[in-house]
């Protein structure tokens, strides 16, 4: 049975990795689904035929990416809303007790009051930005094989490798002419981006790979944000042993992006210049003191990207 159609029908939605709590507001319906196709593919069907108005979801980069992409196929009107947002209008309408269910309430009242501009984010798009950003990650592998190869074969056979970094390096470039359209048509990657270029340093295939590979920077603390990059360093210690603390484990494809945009940025951007030689000063390797001055990078785009700020260096 359907609602009355002059009822503005708001749907919250908790997300955790093993299940979704549902409120539908008005309605005063609450439900809860596993995460998984079974759960949400029930999901949509219950919330569908209440017509809602839209149905706000917490991002948390990957863990309710299945569930927009159904509400997309299923043309329904979605928001993926920053955690901190959700949290400040709980601060200000005085919740403080959280449970599931009233998570997914609290939700479902945010979208009522505030009306969050609706997602435009669309399971195809997704997909493209993540298919061109993993295909120039492989031909750049593949770029690299070739000149190393080129330093190690007999000069007779340099001939034989040229011809083919050529046809690279313009492929390389045809894909990062499409990763900036997609980025340039979209709205929701419009903003990010926008952000995300304000900071010297960061250009537009940084950014690129920021948006695809790192969905959930804006919307994680800074210690979680790092460890995604692999630029959190480790302890290695076992019993009287005491090693290095060293980085590991993150996403390369990133931080090799990022690594990169540092080496410009301690040229460009004054507040990782003068960090990059206050620690190099101090007596740290050079490669350690840019992948310290890369884990402040990451925790300030993660910063400016929660509260949705532009880049301002601090003043003399």
């Amino acid at each position: 049975m359907k609602t009355k159609t002059n009822q503005n029908i708001n749907v919250g939605v908790d997300t955790g990795k093993y299940q979704l709590d549902i409120y539908i507001r008005p309605l005063d319906i609450y439900f809860t689904v596993s995460n998984d196709d079974k759960g949400i593919k029930e999901a949509v069907r219950l919330i569908k035929k209440h017509n809602p108005e839209r149905i706000v979801i917490e991002a948390t980069g990957r863990l309710e990416m299945p569930f927009i992409i159904a509400c997309a196929n299923a043309n329904l009107p979605f928001v993926i809303a920053n955690p901190v947002h959700i949290k400040r209008f709980a601060g200000a309408i005085g919740q403080r007790a959280k449970t599931d269910k009233l998570g997914a309430q609290l939700i479902a009242h945010y979208s009522e009051a505030i009306k969050p501009r609706l997602s435009t984010l669309k399971p195809d798009i997704m997909q493209a930005m993540s298919d061109l950003v993993g295909r120039r990650n492989q031909l750049l592998v593949m770029q690299t094989m070739e000149k190393n190869r080129l330093q190690i074969l007999p000069k007779e056979l340099a001939m034989t490798i040229k011809p083919i970094l050529t046809v690279f390096k313009n492929q390389i470039a045809k894909i990062e002419t499409k990763i900036v359209n997609l980025i340039e048509s979209n709205p929701d990657y419009q903003a990010k981006n926008l952000i995300l270029q304000s900071m010297k340093g960061i250009g537009k295939i940084a950014a690129a790979s920021i948006i695809s590979n790192l969905p959930e920077l804006g919307y994680i603390n800074n210690k979680e944000a790092s460890s995604l990059v692999g630029v959190a360093p480790m302890n290695k210690e076992s019993g009287r042993f005491k090693g290095h603390r060293k980085i590991q484990g993150g996403r390369h494809q990133v931080r090799t992006v990022l690594y990169m945009a540092m080496m410009s940025a301690i040229q460009s951007n004054p507040v990782f210049k003068g960090t990059y030689q206050r620690l190099v000063a101090a007596g740290k390797p050079k490669k350690v003191a840019i992948i310290a001055c890369i884990r402040k990078m990451v925790v300030i785009l993660n910063s400016m990207l929660r509260d949705g700020v532009l880049w301002e260096a601090p003043k003399a």
